[in-house]
């Protein structure tokens, strides 16, 4: 399956999981109002998210004097996409990533480890990677799930909250009169699980997506794969401290998970991701 169905099967998957809720519960008013106030959150977020990132690492912008620049510069070209701003992140754990809310607006980031860590034609298999993302506006996609999902999280402190304090739920079809025990539960309980694991497989799905198109980007698969391999392993040896909110923009997952927290994480694992680029060859 394509990665481009894979994700609007998912994004439908997680709206169809909130519609759900909202006609089990018939809180069809806070089911909307949960809706607005993370459309509002994610909205500010999507919006500024280059600046809140940025600032939150520390970041600071390079000029065409700089390697990282010259690198994106010539990648761009093959990219057909406009020239990002580009940064380098004080940080000495390898690692990159891209923001911005449209290729317009976008901005790439590299951390001095990972200048440090590879050679240039790695260099240039992640920043081709950070490029893709923009070119198939990851951020926009990523935006909305965190959206959907962030309404149904509410949605469910809500109905525990109704729990709580005297019941939820449609009453004026029920002969007894009193709530579903059952959707309740599966509200409190079960909703927010599915959208975490919903909106965990998208943004896995863009990786691979983001992955296959910086290969075609910069010409080849093997830059990318041999970074790779290096920050699995350097990244256990150096983590980084970043925030959970936004190891998903990272290339590589800043911290690692395993057993059945590998089911949330934001990013394939290596091994698949270095089999499927070299399935392209």
């Amino acid at each position: 399956m394509g990665n481009t169905l894979k994700t609007t099967l998912l994004l439908g998957l997680l709206s169809g999981l909130l519609l759900f809720i909202g006609d089990s519960l018939g809180g069809q008013s806070g089911l909307v109002m949960a809706f607005g106030f993370a459309v509002l959150m994610n909205f500010a977020s999507y919006w500024f998210s280059d600046k809140i990132v940025l600032a939150m690492y520390k970041a600071q912008p390079v000029g065409p004097d700089h390697p990282l620049h010259r690198i994106v510069a010539r990648l761009v070209q093959r990219a057909d996409v406009p020239m990002p701003k580009v940064y380098v992140i004080p940080d000495a754990s390898p690692n990159a990533f891209a923001t911005g809310r449209n290729p317009s607006h976008a901005a790439v980031a590299a951390t001095e480890g990972l200048l440090r860590l590879m050679d240039e034609r790695e260099i240039e298999g992640v920043m081709a990677h950070e490029l893709a993302h923009v070119k198939n506006r990851d951020i926009l996609i990523s935006s909305v799930a965190a959206t959907i999902a962030a309404a149904i999280m509410m949605v469910a402190r809500m109905a525990q909250f109704a729990a709580m304090f005297g019941g939820a739920g449609r009453s004026d079809d029920r002969e007894d009169g009193g709530s579903n025990p059952i959707a309740l539960l599966a509200t409190i309980i079960v909703a927010p699980l599915a959208a975490m694991l919903i909106q965990s497989a998208i943004s896995r799905s863009r990786e691979f997506g983001a992955d296959a198109t910086g290969a075609q980007i910069a010409g080849s698969p093997y830059g990318l794969a041999d970074a790779l391999r290096k920050l699995e392993t350097a990244a256990k040896r150096i983590p980084m401290d970043a925030s959970p909110a936004t190891a998903h923009m990272f290339i590589m997952k800043p911290f690692t998970v395993s057993g059945l927290l590998s089911l949330f994480s934001t990013h394939p694992p290596t091994d698949a991701r270095i089999r499927a680029l070299m399935g392209q060859v």
